[in-house]
């Protein structure tokens, strides 16, 4: 049987063969004692890379954000977020539920970033009325879109001149920092430290784009990340022999950033292949994730396009809003035969 061409998320890739050499080589230890040398590699590696002190290797972007934002802000604090970040909209409250810190969300600008007068705005008083602003989180890719580097400069300098701290949730801050190097001539890593030095604190995802099959780091100061450990452990997110992981995603960051410009391409060649369909209205992709709205007759059919596209081998997500990513899984042969199965369905 033919493998579907999955375009669900780049979080479905497998790990690579040489990735797989590297997990069963990967020397391991018990990292709740701290002496896994893997994991204790990998955190030294993406805190270098980034330019920070130090890192935690945790199972999942949304813990690494969770133990981010506790370790800024105590209870009855708030954060400073967009309406459609991930770490507002998609983590099951966890801020508040676990830490009772209280989110502050914000609408997007319809580039995806948060208007400087709206952040200023929303800052609180030093009045017992109010929570305490504590923090500014942003996103970088948000929706696949890139995030201005003036922006990010101006908006973490804002934060500062208030006091708050900043973080950013970079689960694909590696497609942004590609992304960045095609348009600047840099290096993608280069473009990556860039992006964080105007943060107190990152997150960073291995098993999105970068195709480690699970994983997480957060990056910032050590009395940062000694905070966030404890905040780890309570959410039970320390590992034992975790140095396996920790293996896979320190192979991804030597051998799988720069192949993400590939991922960027075959998105646009998405992009390029639904152009002109009736009823389709195309956002052309900037990184690896396309969205496509279907509008008037073809949203009346949008219920019947996701059963024919995976009776096609395509797999998919949304309905009046489709969401379509590439990665390291999926080739120009694959994205073609997505176009085909698309088109056909509304030439039907």
């Amino acid at each position: 049987m033919t493998k579907p061409v999955d375009l669900r998320s780049d979080t479905v890739t497998q790990p690579t063969e040489g990735m797989r050499a590297a997990m069963l080589a990967a020397p391991l230890g018990d990292d709740v004692f701290g002496d896994d040398p893997s994991v204790n590699a990998l955190q030294d590696q993406i805190a270098g890379l980034l330019g920070f002190e130090a890192a935690l290797f945790v199972p999942t972007g949304t813990q690494s954000n969770l133990c981010g934002v506790l370790a800024h802000c105590q209870r009855g604090e708030e954060y400073i977020v967009g309406q459609m970040q991930h770490c507002y909209r998609w983590e099951g409250g966890g801020a508040a539920v676990f830490g009772s810190v209280q989110p502050q969300p914000l609408d997007h600008q319809p580039d995806g970033t948060l208007a400087l007068a709206d952040i200023e705005a929303a800052i609180k008083p030093d009045d017992p009325h109010f929570a305490r602003t504590r923090l500014l989180a942003l996103e970088n890719t948000l929706g696949g879109k890139v995030m201005p580097m003036a922006y990010l400069e101006q908006a973490t300098a804002l934060a500062r001149s208030k006091g708050l701290s900043t973080h950013l949730d970079g689960a694909r801050l590696f497609n942004a920092a590609v992304a960045q190097a095609a348009q600047t001539g840099s290096d993608a890593r280069a473009e990556a430290r860039r992006i964080a030095r105007h943060f107190d604190s990152v997150s960073v995802c291995f098993s999105k784009g970068l195709g480690a099959p699970v994983g997480s780091a957060l990056c910032g100061s050590r009395d940062l990340i000694a905070r966030a450990r404890r905040i780890r452990k309570m959410a039970g997110g320390a590992m034992r022999q975790s140095g396996l992981l920790a293996a896979a995603a320190s192979y991804a960051l030597d051998h799988q950033i720069d192949r993400l410009a590939q991922d960027h391409a075959l998105a646009k060649r998405l992009a390029d292949g639904l152009a002109g369909i009736e009823g389709l209205q195309v956002e052309a992709p900037e990184t690896n994730i396309l969205f496509v709205d279907l509008v008037g007759p073809a949203r009346e059919r949008s219920g019947g396009l996701l059963p024919h596209l995976q009776r096609n081998g395509v797999l998919a997500t949304g309905l009046y809003r489709l969401r379509f990513a590439t990665h390291l899984d999926v080739d120009a042969a694959g994205v073609d035969r997505a176009v085909a199965a698309i088109r056909s369905f509304f030439k039907a």
